[in-house]
């Protein structure tokens, strides 16, 4: 599989991916304007949903859509880093085209710099809470040889996670950076962006860990997330 295939796939689904988050949040805010409850619930069963159906879609090409999920790849030998930096761009750039595409398809300016500041300690344990999780998912699952449930088991815990974790689950830098240019429900404010996307590799580091010690397998499928 050619590295341009999967970069272009890694674009299109973190675009999709990031326009449902979006466009969802925006949505939900305006069907639901005084139900701040009903806006998350609509918001993370979107999400939750959109995921299940872009990872079975684009799996047999590549199906990652997150930065840290992409280095953990090649921290496993799965990939090489510089494809795990070349992923990782198409996969930032895929969701600012996706936030830009949300924020027109609601009649709204195409950048709108997000207000949203989300900077307190236990939101950034949750997005270490919430990465961890992920990453222990998506590799659980194919060190156990259940690739073909990986979409299912990444959409619910995604879905979930909105719920569980103090910061709505982001897990993702790639999404992160994409949300801080909609000034809406799912946005987030530019200052923000960096603690988060820190306590991202936290928790995708820590992954690693739990994934060698609970997994301790001596050969991975190379491409296997995919």
């Amino acid at each position: 599989m050619s590295l341009a295939r999967r970069a272009t796939a890694e674009l299109v689904g973190t675009a999709f991916l990031v326009a449902c988050v979006i466009g969802s949040g925006i949505a939900a805010s305006r069907l639901s304007p005084d139900d701040t409850g009903l806006q998350l619930l609509e918001n993370s069963l979107a999400t939750g949903a959109v995921l299940v159906a872009l990872i079975l879609t684009l799996q047999p090409v590549s199906a990652v859509f997150n930065p840290v999920v992409s280095a953990v790849e090649a921290a496993l030998g799965l990939i090489r880093w510089s494809e795990a930096a070349v992923l990782a761009a198409a996969q930032v750039l895929g969701g600012i085209l996706g936030a830009v595409v949300a924020n027109l398809m609601f009649d709204l300016d195409a950048v709108t710099w997000s207000t949203h500041e989300r900077s307190a300690g236990h939101l950034w344990l949750g997005e270490v809470v919430a990465t961890l999780g992920l990453v222990l998912v998506v590799f659980g699952g194919i060190r156990s040889g259940r690739t073909e449930s990986i979409a299912f088991a990444v959409g619910g815990y995604i879905a979930a996670a909105y719920w569980f974790t103090s910061s709505t689950s982001f897990a993702n830098p790639a999404v992160t950076i994409a949300r801080m240019f909609s000034n809406t429900f799912a946005g987030i404010d530019p200052s923000s962006v960096a603690m988060f996307v820190l306590m991202q590799v936290v928790g995708g580091a820590l992954a690693l860990g739990l994934v060698r010690l609970l997994f301790p397998v001596t050969e991975l499928a190379e491409g296997a997330v995919r």
